[in-house]
C-alpha cells in the first residue's frame, strides 16, 4: 500500500475522519463461558496482553487522535488486576470512562476505588431474569446472584448504570421481564442486544437463532416500553439481522467512527475484523496509532463508498448504511466484497433467511461454552 496515499481494497483513494469512541478489549479472560460471545474462537494469551503502561500510553494516543470516549471490555476486565490504574490512566489522558463488566470480580471496595479512578458509567451484562436461565447460559453457578448483588452496590455508589441485556430464543420471551429489572434496578439505559454470530455465538447458532415471530414480537414489546418510559430510560434495541429487510450501518461506517484494540495490542476496525482472511491488522506496538487508523490498510480496505460492488454502489442507501457487515458477507458469501446477505437487494437473503428459519426451529438445546484454552491463560 502506498504510505501516502490511503486506498480501499480495490486500489481507490480514501480519506479518512476521526474515530470518537475505543473498545479496549483488556484481556480475554472471564470467568462466565457465554455461549453467545463474539471474542474470536483463538483467545488471546494472558501472557500476550499489553501491559498497564501500554495501554496508558494508548489512551493518550487516543485522546490526541480525537477518541473523546473508552469502553473497558474483556473478556472480563476486572480479571485485570490493574484495573483501577487503567480508569486513572484512561481518565488522565481526558477520556470519558465506560466500564463493561459481568460483575463478576467486582467487590463493593474494588467498585469504589474504580469511582475514585474516575469510571463515568457502568456497563452491566444480563444473561436471564432469574438464576437458573442466567446461570446455565452464562455457565457460571452464582452468577446471577453475584450481579444483582453488584447491581445494589452501582446503584449505592452513584454510577449511571446500562443493563446489556442479551437475548435470543432461550429468553427472547422474557423481554418484558428484562425490562422490568432494568427499571428495578435504576438503569438509565437499557441494551436489547439480539446475538450477533460471530466467534463463539455462531457455534450455537441452532440453540439460539430467534425465530421470526420472536423478532417481530420483541420489536413490538420495545416500541410499547419506549413509549411508556420515555424520559426515565433509554432503550436501545439491536434486532436480528437474519430477519432483518435492510442490513444495520456495521460501527457507523467502516473506519469511520469507532476501532478496537485487542488484548495483545492488534487494532481493528470492528469486533469481528479478524474473521476476514487477507487482512493486515496493525498492532499498537509496532505503529503509532494515528498511522494505523489513518494509513492502515485494513482500516482503509472498506472505507467510503468507492469499493462497494452493485447494486451498493448505486443504492440511495449507500451512506445511509455504508455497505451493511463485512463480516457476514464473509461467512454466508465467502467474500467480504459482496453485498451483506442481509440486503433484500442481496441475491444471498433468501439463503440467510432460510438458513435462519432451519436454525430457528431446531430443538437443540446444547451449548458450546467459550472455554480459554489451559494453555492459553499464561
Amino acid at each position: 500500500m502506498n504510505q501516502e496515499i490511503a486506498r480501499d481494497i480495490k486500489g481507490n483513494p480514501v480519506t479518512s475522519g476521526l474515530p470518537m469512541a475505543m473498545l479496549a478489549e483488556l484481556t480475554h479472560r472471564c470467568p462466565l463461558s457465554c455461549p453467545y460471545c463474539s471474542n474470536p474462537i483463538e483467545l488471546a494469551r494472558t501472557a500476550s496482553e499489553l501491559s498497564t503502561e501500554e495501554w496508558a500510553d494508548v489512551f493518550r494516543q487516543a485522546a490526541a487522535l480525537g477518541v473523546l470516549q473508552v469502553h473497558l471490555s474483556g473478556g472480563e476486565p476486572a480479571s485485570r488486576r490493574d484495573l483501577v490504574e487503567l480508569v486513572a490512566a484512561a481518565r488522565a489522558a481526558g477520556l470519558y470512562v465506560n466500564l463493561i463488566t459481568s460483575g463478576i470480580g467486582l467487590t463493593e471496595a474494588r467498585l469504589r476505588e474504580l469511582d475514585a479512578a474516575g469510571v463515568d458509567h457502568v456497563q452491566l451484562s444480563l444473561q436471564g431474569v432469574n438464576a437458573e436461565m442466567a446461570d446455565w447460559i452464562g455457565g457460571y453457578k452464582g452468577g446471577f446472584d453475584r450481579k444483582m448483588q453488584v447491581a445494589q452496590w452501582i446503584a449505592e455508589i452513584g454510577f449511571p448504570l446500562t443493563v446489556n441485556a442479551v437475548v435470543h430464543r432461550q429468553n427472547l420471551d422474557r423481554l418484558p421481564e428484562m425490562i422490568a429489572m432494568a427499571e428495578q434496578l435504576g438503569a438509565r439505559r437499557i441494551e436489547v442486544a439480539t446475538v450477533q454470530f460471530h466467534g463463539w455465538a455462531d457455534l450455537n447458532r441452532r440453540t439460539l437463532m430467534p425465530t421470526y415471530e420472536q423478532s417481530v414480537q420483541a420489536r413490538r414489546i420495545v416500541n410499547a416500553a419506549r413509549e411508556r418510559l420515555r424520559g426515565r430510560m433509554v432503550i436501545d434495541y439491536v434486532p436480528p439481522d437474519h430477519h432483518a429487510k435492510f442490513p444495520k450501518s456495521c460501527m457507523g461506517g467502516w473506519g469511520s467512527t469507532g476501532l478496537n484494540i485487542a488484548p495483545d495490542g492488534a487494532v481493528l476496525p470492528c469486533h469481528a475484523a479478524q474473521t476476514i482472511p487477507g487482512l493486515h491488522f496493525d498492532n499498537v506496538r509496532d505503529l503509532p496509532l494515528a498511522d494505523i487508523w489513518h494509513k492502515g490498510s485494513a482500516f482503509n480496505a472498506f472505507r467510503g463508498t468507492a469499493w462497494m460492488p452493485e447494486p451498493c454502489q448505486s443504492c440511495d442507501r449507500r451512506e445511509v448504511d455504508f455497505g451493511g457487515c463485512r463480516c457476514q458477507a464473509m461467512a454466508v458469501a465467502k467474500d467480504p466484497t459482496a453485498t451483506d446477505p442481509v440486503c433484500s437487494y442481496s441475491p444471498l437473503q433468501a439463503q440467510l433467511h432460510a438458513m435462519a428459519e432451519a436454525d430457528s426451529r431446531s430443538e437443540d438445546t446444547a451449548l458450546v461454552y467459550r472455554k480459554m484454552p489451559r494453555e492459553a491463560r499464561g
